[in-house]
């Protein structure tokens, strides 16, 4: 399926706002862990284990280990429905990560909240995406990180004497996850951490559910 043709785009483009949703609350409300970005948290990690005051091994540990427990998930459920239609995959990928975003959310609501299992939640949630958009292999929209991005903005421009291919979608990814980090962190400072969850696992159903009613979600995805 070429991407001219797909639906995906857009869907990955609404998943990239969500990692901004759940990073805000995952840095600002759980002590400085990231649980969709795995980089932060190694390095996070190298400042715990020789004693740096604010960084703790736990959180991290937490989030690396259930990370990749949901991308080991991810790339056994593909491995059977990847050469299903692309509908049924993205469905049955949209209803786990939705669940633990949802489930996050819940524990959220506690008087005082689970910080171990909001982590471990969100972990296993964005591990879970990143293995299925690994899988789904579309360029320049991994909805999590940024860098190489960022990276062939520069080294693919005109400057650099390059042509600027996906210029427009390289953007939108930026914009995306700028705009999801910004008013989670709004909604994280003033209404709390259930919220940006809620609206994040809301935003991964309703888009998979607009991105399986175009025809070609029907077909085998073909990368």
């Amino acid at each position: 399926m070429r991407s001219s043709s797909s639906p995906l785009p857009g869907l990955l483009l609404m998943l990239s706002a969500t990692t901004g949703l759940v990073d805000a609350v995952s840095v600002l409300g759980l002590g400085k862990v990231f649980t969709a970005n795995m980089t932060g948290n190694i390095v996070f990690l190298g400042f715990a284990a020789v004693g740096t005051p604010g960084f703790a091994i736990k959180p991290y540990l937490v989030a690396l280990l259930t990370f990749l427990i949901g991308a080991l998930v991810a790339g056994r459920i593909g491995q059977s429905l990847g050469r299903r239609p692309l509908r049924q995959w993205l469905l049955a990928a949209a209803g786990i990560e939705g669940a633990l975003l949802a489930l996050a959310a819940i524990c959220a609501l506690a008087s005082a909240p689970w910080i171990d299992a909001i982590i471990a939640l969100t972990a296993l949630a964005m591990g879970f995406r990143n293995a299925t958009i690994r899988m789904l292999k579309v360029p320049d929209l991994t909805t999590t990180v940024l860098t190489l991005t960022l990276t062939g903005i520069a080294a693919d421009s005109p400057l650099a004497g390059g042509t600027g291919p996906n210029l427009p979608r390289r953007i939108a990814a930026v914009a995306s996850i700028f705009a999801g980090a910004a008013a989670g962190a709004l909604m994280v400072t003033h209404l709390g951490l259930a919220l940006p969850l809620a609206l994040a696992a809301g935003m991964v159903v309703l888009g998979t559910m607009l991105c399986v009613a175009h025809p070609a979600a029907a077909l085998v995805h073909n990368p």
